[in-house]
């Protein structure tokens, strides 16, 4: 059997235009068996309809998942174990889980890379070794994650490199 595909369905705002697209998203379920069955416990239950890309990093990664566009953060399952030491690589256009400084915080929040990020990859299991989970890689939409990394940022809040206008993920769906 193949690894399972999801499709993010995004429109990316841009003053008085919307553009939307989809980025097809192939998870490795192989590798990574319990950050894909999370993403898509998250995807089949509808939770990232209506979240944002929040973190729009030039140079670096694109992230969503976890937040609505007035940057309010939405509640998640439990934490998941850290599964950086599956041997795939933060390359371009992987999907990686998002985390805080605790190696086995990952919940709903992804990013996808949009440069090679090797100083993200596991290499050992220490504080500053575990790296970020790589979990699938982007198949379809290559340019609608070049178009979001592309996007004028600013700070909301507490936030910094919030996208100026709402990059929303309208739904998310597993095929």
């Amino acid at each position: 059997m193949s690894n399972p595909q999801v499709e993010l369905h995004v429109t990316i705002n841009v003053a008085e235009t919307a553009t939307q697209g989809v980025i097809t998203i192939e998870l490795d379920a192989v590798n990574a068996p319990k950050s894909t069955a999370n993403f898509l416990s998250y995807v089949n239950s509808d939770f990232y309809s209506g979240t944002v890309f929040h973190r729009v990093i030039k140079n670096f990664m694109i992230q969503g998942g976890g937040m609505t566009a007035d940057m309010k953060q939405k509640e998640t399952q439990a934490p998941i174990e850290n599964e950086a030491k599956n041997g795939l690589k933060n390359d371009k256009y992987t999907l990686a889980m998002a985390r805080t400084g605790d190696p086995h915080s990952a919940t709903a929040q992804f990013f996808i890379n949009t440069v090679d990020n090797a100083f993200l990859n596991h290499t050992s299991p220490t504080a500053q070794g575990w790296g970020y989970a790589v979990f699938g890689k982007v198949v379809k939409g290559q340019d609608v994650v070049d178009a979001i990394k592309a996007v004028r940022t600013t700070r909301k809040g507490f936030h910094d490199d919030v996208p100026f206008d709402a990059v929303v993920i309208d739904k998310a769906v597993a095929l």
